[in-house]
């Protein structure tokens, strides 16, 4: 095979893409999701190429209130720009696949890589711009507060939770961007004359999907003295019975003591599909969050947490055994406990 030319599996990548990126012009690239008790079934801001879609008219209505400018499509020259820039990378894409030449394969990735790279700053920038230039006579004013969404996963905005996400468009473009890196691994390879099947293709891609899912954020620190229990409302105090539960949207749940946690659980507010994992605070050493399925449970009445709790978490066995002769303790599991 001409180490000068792509392989057919390599051009077959490219058309691929080619065919994936044109979908992306008619399929959803982001979204934001706002959940608050006034709206139980949540708001959606659906974020198209060429348009916003979902509850435009809610959350402009909303904005009025606090301040910030009214969404519309217009306004933005990216709407405007944006399919062109697809299509060009999706035209780009074919003609890598015709044309088996591994330099517009290269030139491909770079200029895909650098897209990427800038379209997520204008979109920080441009929710910097809304969340922090406000109209200083809404009917709502906070001093010091600014309505910024997160770039990507979970923030508070006073009663309302925003969740910021890839959408079908999202993926297809993050399927791509994995799919041309694969493809230019093979062509490297290729021209290197490195021997194949040293590392399986699928593996390799396999591999960076494990660490682009790796990115999920764990728990959220626990700033004791400064967070607040989301089921009691006191302020968190001691960090060894603290415990946190994180939905698969990346939203942190933080509580001062098992008691609330469980009793939480109970309320079903987050549904048991919805968590992702729930943490607890190791009882000894320097009190960092243990997720259940790996913690070491001991119950005492001599265990007393801030809101009565008698739960204990442990992760090393001769920290366990001292605490379970110290406090007369009996050792429980973690499925017992939760029932």
């Amino acid at each position: 095979m001409n180490k000068n030319q792509l392989s057919g599996l390599v051009r077959g990548m490219m058309i691929l893409c080619a065919a994936a990126l044109a979908m992306v012009l008619f399929v959803p690239l982001w979204r934001i999701d706002l959940d608050a008790p006034q709206y139980p079934e949540g708001l959606m801001l659906l974020i198209y190429p060429n348009k916003l879609g979902g509850n435009v008219d809610i959350v402009n209505g909303l904005n009025h209130y606090i301040g910030m400018k009214t969404l519309h499509a217009e306004d933005f020259l990216e709407f405007t720009v944006l399919p062109y820039i697809i299509g060009f990378f999706a035209v780009l894409a074919l003609l890598v696949g015709i044309s088996a030449k591994p330099k517009l394969l290269y030139t491909f990735l770079g200029l895909f890589i650098c897209f990427g790279i800038i379209s997520m700053v204008d979109f920080w920038r441009w929710e910097y711009n809304y969340g922090h230039n406000l109209d200083p006579n809404a009917a709502i004013v906070v001093p010091g507060m600014s309505y910024q969404p997160p770039l990507i996963g979970f923030k508070q905005l006073l009663n309302f939770g925003a969740y910021s996400m890839p959408d079908v468009g999202g993926y297809l473009f993050i399927a791509v961007g994995l799919l041309s890196m694969v493809a230019v691994w093979m062509t490297r390879k290729q021209q290197l004359k490195l021997k194949s099947g040293s590392i399986p293709v699928m593996g390799v891609l396999t591999a960076i999907l494990l660490l682009s899912s790796s990115c999920n954020t764990g728990p959220e620190a626990i700033k004791v003295g400064k967070d607040n229990c989301y089921f009691c409302k006191m302020t968190i105090t001691d960090p060894r019975f603290a415990s946190e539960i994180v939905t698969k949207k990346g939203r942190a749940y933080k509580f001062d003591d098992s008691h609330c946690l469980l009793a939480y659980l109970k309320t079903n507010d987050v549904p048991a599909e919805q968590i992702k994992d729930i943490y607890v605070a190791n009882f000894s050493g320097n009190n960092e969050l243990l997720n259940v399925t790996e913690a070491m449970f001991l119950q005492s009445e001599a265990l007393r947490g801030p809101m009565g709790g008698s739960l204990a978490a442990f992760n090393h066995a001769d920290s366990f055994k001292q605490a379970q002769q110290q406090f007369s303790a009996v050792v429980v599991e973690w499925k017992e406990i939760s029932k």
